[in-house]
């Protein structure tokens, strides 16, 4: 199981937000490339960085952060980004400047000939990011709802080609409610590709019910405000994850 720690950016800093509204943010750090540092001594396999400011304009809008946290890692785990992606360019730029997968959310929805050219353009570099609530797609930060059904939807992008699936239960975001396991189970029981978690994931109860369905397809979850607010320890769930599934040295 490939716990991942998050760096939302905002402004230059690192914040939590509820439920992905960018009024509710809480700032965690005003250095995001010290707590990527921390999170690579803590023992992260990979990080996942999210563009807040670039979600909602359409293009990249914390490079500067962006690459101070590249720097720090210095390519010793691959890191992921979502937020403001809307063309190849971007992409092409984000994987020169050392990120190792580039996350498409709003544009694969509003324009999956985009999303095509993309996995064809960039094959092993693109993950799909799908944000539901109660089973129906959101875009543009959350904050539209369309009637696009979640899982009809990754199984057309997994044709597509794409990576993975990072899949965010928006209720449970933010909330520390929980994840949603069965929403997340039949997700990936639908597709062959691997499945991310992300969203609500708070204690390591939730590290173990996602490590019991492991084998379902959920190879991986994404922790926020659980891990900046203390519920969750990263060393301890990754261990308690290592073990459950085998992986102790």
């Amino acid at each position: 199981m490939l716990l991942i720690p998050a760096i939302d950016l905002k402004d230059g800093h690192c914040v939590r937000l509820r439920q992905g509204d960018l009024d509710d943010a809480t700032i965690f750090s005003e250095d995001p490339a010290a707590m990527a540092s921390d999170w690579l001594d803590q023992g992260a396999r990979r990080l996942h960085l999210v563009d807040l400011n670039g979600a909602v304009a359409g293009s990249p809008k914390n490079l500067a952060a962006i690459k101070n946290i590249l720097d720090a890692i210095d390519e010793e785990i691959p890191v992921q980004i979502g937020g403001g992606i809307r063309d190849l360019n971007t992409i092409e730029a984000y994987l020169d400047l050392g990120l190792a997968y580039v996350i498409i959310g709003t544009a694969a929805i509003k324009n999956p000939g985009f999303l095509r050219d993309a996995c064809s353009a960039f094959p092993g570099n693109i993950i799909v990011g799908l944000d539901a609530r109660e089973g129906k797609v959101a875009t543009d930060g959350w904050s539209k709802l369309t009637r696009h059904d979640v899982i009809d939807m990754a199984k057309k992008f997994e044709d597509y080609g794409c990576e993975a699936i990072i899949y965010t239960d928006i209720g449970r975001d933010g909330m520390l409610q929980g994840v949603n396991i069965d929403a997340t189970v039949k997700l990936a029981q639908a597709v062959t590709i691997p499945v991310i978690a992300s969203g609500g994931v708070t204690d390591l109860k939730d590290i173990e019910a996602l490590c019991a369905v492991e084998e379902e397809g959920v190879e991986g979850a994404i922790l926020g405000r659980s891990l900046y607010e203390g519920t969750l320890d990263f060393g301890a769930a990754q261990t308690l994850a290592d073990e459950l599934n085998g992986e102790t040295e």
